[in-house]
């Protein structure tokens, strides 16, 4: 199949998401200057960098977006319970990196708080500028392949989901605005007009307003004025999306979203999600795709999702 069917979107979608997680990891926290001077500009897979790990080593980026594909595909539906337990599992299990409001959310877990509570619960004991992080788009993009052709399940559990760990109406929001872009970029709608899809989403998604006001000159086409790559939800959607739907082809994006520096493996990771998902998985380097261990299972985790007939999620 070639890179522009559907399904080789869906797969792109995937493996993009790793690809920037993995093409960012090395550099997180460090200023697009310090970036600059000690290695140019980051096109490759760097090893040790931010964390010390081997190069194409994921972060809770891609490893918590496989722990919602690897729930639907085994549980065969959205099941927030079984996502919550495979994300107390992934914590538990030692990840060198994790945010911080996804660790208190899994710690209530831990406590026994309910699914739909324990982010509520990190939400209201955080001050504002502390409690819209993007520790839930950087992993939600499983559920566009999944309910891609029922763009109202697509929402619940694109918020359902994102609410687990990150409460905040902008965070909820923010999943099922990327999530319907993304579907919306797997059946063509953005070959035309790549900004087509956001344009879509923002108008059938109930969306904050400052959410909103971010977004709304990247679906015209217009480049935002300031692009920062922050832990923040809104800065990480307006980035991502303008570097994806405005680049010429999926690597542009990854490595522009990249040599931002800041946070650096997720606004690369949800960059690559969206380059992936409209340019295709055969747009994406070889050389990149070698170096990442769980290729294979991406991959084959992108076919089951996006070929699954899922039920409705009410």
């Amino acid at each position: 199949m070639t890179n522009r069917t559907p399904l080789g979107r869906a797969r792109g979608a995937l493996l993009g998401l790793a690809c920037g997680d993995a093409l960012g990891r090395p550099v997180e926290f460090r200023t697009a200057d310090d970036i600059e001077r000690e290695h140019g500009r980051v096109t490759e897979m760097l090893g040790n960098g931010t964390w010390h790990q081997p190069a194409g080593t994921i972060t809770d980026d891609t490893e918590m977006a496989l722990c919602i594909a690897r729930s639907l595909a085994e549980r065969g539906s959205f099941a927030p319970t079984d996502v919550a337990d495979r994300f107390v599992a992934w914590y538990e299990s030692g990840p060198f990196d994790v945010g911080n409001m996804t660790a208190d959310a899994i710690r209530n877990l831990q406590d026994g708080v309910a699914p739909d509570e324990a982010g509520e619960m990190v939400w209201h004991a955080r001050p504002e500028g502390k409690n819209a992080g993007n520790g839930s788009v950087m992993r939600c993009v499983p559920y566009a392949l999944a309910f891609h052709d029922d763009l109202d399940s697509l929402d619940r559990a694109s918020r359902r989901s994102s609410a687990i760990t990150h409460a905040d109406p902008r965070c909820r929001a923010g999943c099922a605005v990327l999530n319907r872009t993304v579907a919306g970029l797997l059946t063509g709608d953005g070959d035309e007009d790549p900004y087509a899809p956001l344009r879509g989403a923002l108008d059938a998604t109930d969306v904050p307003d400052d959410l909103r006001a971010a977004l709304e000159p990247v679906a015209r086409g217009e480049r935002p004025g300031h692009l920062r790559s922050t832990g923040y939800v809104v800065d990480t959607l307006q980035t991502a999306l303008w570097l994806a739907l405005s680049a010429e082809s999926a690597e542009v994006a990854i490595v522009d979203a990249v040599n931002m520096g800041g946070d650096a493996d997720t606004v690369g990771a949800v960059t690559g999600a969206v380059a992936g998902a409209r340019f295709g998985a055969e747009a994406l380097p070889e050389r990149w795709l070698a170096e990442i261990d769980e290729r294979e299972e991406l991959w084959e985790s992108a076919t089951t999702l996006y070929e699954t007939a899922f039920p409705a999620v009410a």
